[in-house]
């Protein structure tokens, strides 16, 4: 009998009841659009729970292999498999009319969808799940979801990791057993629709090489060019572009592709013409030059100012001090009318190379008193938005992180007024969680948490504007930083997550460092948008291979259309090192009202450290408003 059948009782399938198809993928490296699929699994499961079809395949990619040490597939192992575009109908039949589940499953999809392409082909997938969101919405009491941790925590065996169908047989029991949890805690899945992708004709595009220099300003009449100005060029030009392009960037200039008012020339022949970049020099008095100005300015380019090159410090202490370093933060207070407002020792930075002191070591507190709910989460319901917002506020003080949602780490739970009629009550009182009135809140006393709800770690909880020092690694390359940002499913309200690579000026070096749904990588791949589900998105930032220009990474958040972030209430922003990292630290924001946009977390260096703040500042304007200010036209 299948390991993995049945999937479900009956009784448990409730509205959880899909045609599923499992998917594991092992690949030569992690980049969509460059490396290849080497082995995949796919295994479909009934509405019913029961194992429909099961299928796994080595693949030739045609390429090397990348990882041997992780995957252990050679060359000499895949000489002979079939390619992808061999089996590409199989696989297409077996996820036909299904919900793709992976771990990870932004990570599977897009690769599917990249072989699919290069097999000139449709990737026949219209939802997918990922069970990695799905666990954080449950939060389990596991160190990480890895899911050979939410194997070992949910009792399924694992016999081979990094074996595709071995990984997938293996993902149907954390599957199983996350559903189950959720029925129980009453959660939405994490759906997420997929509309028809497919990259054909396929062709991979080559990362820009960032500008080295710093932006010197706008050009003066009758003045030089120098390295680093932000030139763009429009209309129809004697030269080739690419030829002006190329000539530009040699030279050390940063062509743009969208016209700001940090550009500092616009190049057209026709200034009059109906160009968005025309329209835009104008209303932002961008100077304009014409092609042949501009070739003469290029033969005699002034030099400019390199961005500053900051040593990213590897810490060589021991697990136990790093940890405790890692611990040391600072805070800020703040209001829904006010930018959280910088430590004055964040805004210096130190010389390349220069060591500075290790973060400060968080002195121990006389035992609980200061914080009397440490290491406790704790679900407001009911009240008016800015009661609720103050209760959590209070909740944060007092040491607790602040639950959005109802979840397996919550411990205790407020009630507010009309609290009672809110729909999770029911599982409340079914999971038999303290309920306490506002007074609570005042002098709290607590009941003991299940020995099963306890972590070895919990994470850091910093209220809206509080500062953190992010762990560097003592050995090894630093991991890939993933913010993520959560809230409360609202229906006509679509929320999207951006981000912004931003240099000394607080200004994009290049429009690419714009992250956002319609460019959700940056050049080099350093920072990547991930959607999780309909109300998570997650910002991944490789702080090791960033450029030296990149000082800071804003993720900020928008609403489409005329809804504001008042009516959307908390959210939950968590940040961990790697995809399957549990949270080092948490916020919870919901100071806004009227906002349209808001600033969530800021990731900026702090000499040869990274810190990361959480901002929770909001404006009324829209995203074309905020990424103008970043130095990016998104109507472009």
């Amino acid at each position: 009998m299948s390991r993995v059948s049945p999937l479900l009782d009956e009784p448990a399938m409730g509205d959880y009841a899909y045609d599923w198809a499992l998917v594991d993928v092992e690949t030569s490296g992690l980049v969509a659009r460059r490396d290849r699929v080497l082995s995949v699994a796919v295994i479909t499961i009934g509405p019913d729970g029961e194992q429909t079809g099961e299928f796994s395949t080595l693949l030739n990619p045609g390429c090397d292999p990348g990882p041997v040490e992780v995957h252990g597939l050679t060359r000499e192992r895949l000489q002979g498999a079939p390619t992808f575009a061999q089996v590409a109908g199989r696989i297409a039949a077996m996820l036909q009319d299904r919900v793709l589940v992976a771990h990870h499953a932004q990570f599977d999809y897009d690769f599917l969808a990249h072989e699919f392409a290069r097999a000139r082909m449709w990737l026949p997938v219209s939802q997918r799940l990922c069970t990695l969101a799905l666990s954080r919405q449950v939060d389990p009491p596991t160190e990480d979801m890895k899911l050979g941790t939410l194997a070992a925590h949910y009792g399924v065996q694992q016999q081979r990791a990094h074996d595709a169908l071995d990984d997938t047989r293996v993902l149907a029991g954390v599957l199983r057993a996350s559903l189950r949890e959720a029925t129980r805690l009453d959660l939405p899945l994490p759906l997420v629709s997929c509309p028809p992708r497919a990259e054909s004709p396929f062709t991979p595009k080559p990362p820009k090489t960032p500008c080295a220099y710093r932006n010197p300003g706008r050009l003066a009449p009758g003045g030089p060019l120098r390295q680093g100005m932000k030139i763009a060029i429009t209309g129809e030009t004697a030269h080739a572009r690419a030829e002006l392009v190329g000539r530009a960037v040699a030279a050390g200039l940063n062509v743009m592709t969208s016209v700001s008012r940090h550009t500092s020339v616009l190049i057209t022949d026709d200034p009059a013409a109906p160009s968005a970049k025309a329209r835009r020099a104008v209303a932002e008095s961008v100077p304009v030059i014409d092609e042949q100005t501009f070739l003469r300015l290029l033969a005699d380019v002034r030099p400019g100012t390199p961005h500053e090159a900051t040593a990213v410090r590897i810490a060589t202490a021991t697990e136990p001090e790093a940890e405790q370093a890692a611990r040391s933060m600072t805070s800020t207070s703040g209001t829904s009318s006010a930018a959280p407002t910088p430590e004055a020792a964040d805004s210096s930075t130190a010389s390349p190379g220069v060591s500075v002191p290790a973060p400060r070591r968080s002195e121990p507190s006389a035992g609980t008193s200061d914080k009397p709910l440490t290491g406790r989460r704790v679900l407001v319901l009911g009240g008016v938005h800015a009661d609720a917002a103050a209760a959590r506020t209070r909740v944060v003080e007092l040491g607790a992180s602040a639950a959005i949602n109802l979840s397996a780490g919550v411990t205790d739970v407020v009630l507010l007024p009309g609290g009672e009629d809110d729909r999770r009550m029911a599982r409340v009182t079914a999971l038999e969680l303290p309920v306490h009135d506002l007074r609570w809140l005042a002098s709290p006393t607590v009941t003991d948490r299940k020995a099963s709800a306890f972590r070895l770690r919990e994470p850091h909880v910093i209220p809206r504007g509080g500062v953190i020092d992010l762990p560097m690694p003592h050995g090894g390359p630093a991991p890939e930083w993933h913010v993520t940002a959560c809230w409360v499913p609202r229906t006509g309200c679509e929320i999207d997550v951006v981000a912004f690579l931003l240099d000394e000026d607080e200004q994009v070096t290049c429009d690419e460092d714009f992250v956002f749904y319609g460019s959700p990588e940056s050049p080099a791949g350093t920072t990547r948008l991930l959607t999780g589900g309909p109300a998570e998105q997650t910002i991944t930032v490789d702080l090791a291979s960033l450029p030296p220009a990149t000082r800071k990474v804003v993720v900020a958040a928008a609403i489409d259309g005329s809804a504001a972030f008042g009516s959307v209430g908390a959210i939950q922003i968590g940040a961990a090192p790697g995809s399957s990292g549990a949270p080092f630290v948490r916020a919870t924001l919901d100071a806004a009202t009227t906002e349209r946009t808001m600033l969530l977390v800021e990731v900026y260096r702090r000499g040869p450290l990274w810190r990361l703040r959480a901002v929770g500042q909001g404006y009324d304007h829209g995203l074309d408003t905020l990424a103008r200010g970043y130095g990016v036209d998104v109507a472009d």
